[in-house]
């Protein structure tokens, strides 16, 4: 089966390029085009996991060179999973845009900026060459650099540099990481990369390699102790990109980067899933703790994306298929719901002015539409069913029990019931009560803003439906591929 995986890549450059001159004198082109590109991006993640479903794994030959000498792109299991959870927020992102950023001028950079990151995204996810993964990643990073800064204010400035700085801190990580690679095996394939270490690697070498990774992956994916960036870049940049950082930035540069270098290449250790438990449930309470005392609308949601990647962390740290299942469950499920209250917030911040939820209240009267999603959205968060956020939640916590990780159990729970709270004063002050006198004229937002909360908001309420028979596979591809470990380099060698 031929299926260029490089359309991934391509097809947003493309479309940026053409957006960077056209989009100059129309905006309604800009929007055209980065929609178009959006959703065509969303259908083909989709036929690729029917891809992986018939061959496993497809190995697009970059210029006709096989690998290892030539650049491969891959898609298995877990490629396509990624792919359709970024493209699909993406494109709901690029919707909600075309309305939202009439608030800015230039709306053709944003869409210029915002598709060289989706193109960054995907290139992380479907390279198999790990430098060509580092490329990607800087890609996918400093346009969202750019992003976080596009409102010009001090606040959208001071954070962006903050964003730069720790981001570029995490890149020499991870480059020294993958030097130090190259320098023992003389090759950058990470099939042929795995195939070599499993052979011959000094274990001093492997260890030091495995630190910088986890210390650089961990920057990119925010767990504590490196989340310091993350609660001023997400709540200063516009809520579509804050929707995209949290939803699924932080996921592919980090989480998923983490779990496919160390599951797929380095080969993961019992101490180094302690390491990814212990770092899973500290994300997980610092995140919701700190997220409690915030009024900044955003800032709270921002301090919940950390606790949130605290679950999917724990849950890959298990390292047992029901564990792992629920890690990648719940990265989806986070990237849907958390999208959703982020694009929510841009709804308040547009209607209102603010996200202070003490000059808020009562937006249910005027914003029905936004109320209810965020309502859906809230409760999905806090792991009340039948909403998605319960159900991986649940088999996290079920599969650390299996574990015999009773307090790891524990803590997840107590961090649901703190997630509960925090979202209870959310609804509280911000729709429900007494409409206030300086808000009587508000309205609903646009349409194009509130088509992509539905969405959303109606993937919440039946993503629950992906662990039935027919939607199961979606997961259990990606979940074979982590539970395969460094097999991958095997299936890659099978099909080149």
């Amino acid at each position: 089966m031929k299926f260029e995986a490089i359309l991934f890549t391509v097809a947003p450059l493309f479309s940026a390029f053409v957006i960077s001159i056209v989009g100059k004198k129309s905006d309604r082109a800009s929007d055209i085009f980065a929609s178009v590109t959006t959703c065509v991006l969303a259908c083909a993640a989709v036929y690729t996991v029917m891809l992986v479903r018939s061959y496993s794994v497809v190995v697009d030959k970059v210029g006709g060179w096989a690998p290892p000498i030539g650049i491969s792109l891959v898609i298995d299991g877990l490629s396509a999973f990624m792919l359709v959870t970024i493209n699909t927020i993406a494109f709901l992102v690029t919707l909600y845009s075309i309305d939202y950023m009439k608030r800015y001028t230039d709306k053709w950079k944003f869409y210029t900026l915002f598709l060289l990151m989706v193109a960054g995204m995907n290139g992380v996810v479907i390279t198999g060459d790990i430098f060509n993964l580092f490329v990607f990643l800087e890609i996918a990073s400093i346009a969202s650099y750019a992003l976080v800064a596009f409102g010009t204010e001090h606040e959208e400035l001071e954070a962006s540099f903050k964003y730069m700085i720790m981001g570029g801190v995490s890149s020499n990580f991870i480059l020294l990481g993958i030097g130090l690679l190259y320098a023992f095996a003389s090759t950058l394939n990470m099939a042929d990369l795995s195939l070599i270490l499993a052979q011959d690697c000094s274990a001093p070498l492997l260890h030091f390699v495995s630190v910088l990774f986890f210390v650089g992956f961990g920057l990119k994916s925010a767990i504590v102790p490196f989340h310091a960036w993350l609660p001023d870049a997400h709540p200063s940049a516009p809520a579509p990109i804050s929707a995209m950082l949290s939803g699924v930035l932080i996921k592919t540069l980090g989480v998923y980067a983490l779990i496919r270098i160390f599951f797929c290449v380095l080969g993961v250790t019992p101490a180094f899933l302690s390491v990814l438990m212990a770092a899973g449930v500290l994300s997980m309470m610092v995140g919701v703790v700190l997220a409690i005392g915030q009024w900044d609308l955003k800032r709270l949601l921002a301090y919940h994306s950390i606790s949130q990647i605290g679950y999917i962390i724990l849950g890959i740290g298990l390292g047992t298929p029901l564990g792992i299942a629920g890690g990648l469950f719940h990265l989806f499920n986070h990237s849907m719901f958390k999208s959703l209250l982020f694009l929510n917030s841009g709804a308040v911040e547009y209607a209102t002015g603010t996200r202070d939820l003490e000059k808020v209240g009562g937006l249910n009267e005027k914003m029905p539409v936004t109320g209810i999603t965020s309502l859906i959205a809230s409760l999905s968060i806090a792991g009340i069913p039948p909403f998605n956020g319960f159900w991986s939640k649940l088999m996290i916590i079920v599969a650390c029990i299996q574990a015999h990780h009773y307090l790891y159990a524990l803590w997840a729970v107590v961090g649901s019931i703190l997630t509960l709270a925090s979202f209870a004063k959310v609804q509280k002050f911000a729709f429900f009560g007494t409409l206030k006198s300086a808000l009587i004229g508000i309205k609903e937002v646009p349409i194009f803003m509130r088509l992509s909360m539905i969405a959303l908001s109606i993937i919440c309420i039946f993503g629950g439906m992906l662990l039935l028979p027919h939607g199961r596979a979606f997961l259990s591809y990606a979940v074979n591929v982590v539970l395969s470990g460094k097999e991958y380099a095997l299936l890659m060698a099978g099909n080149v």
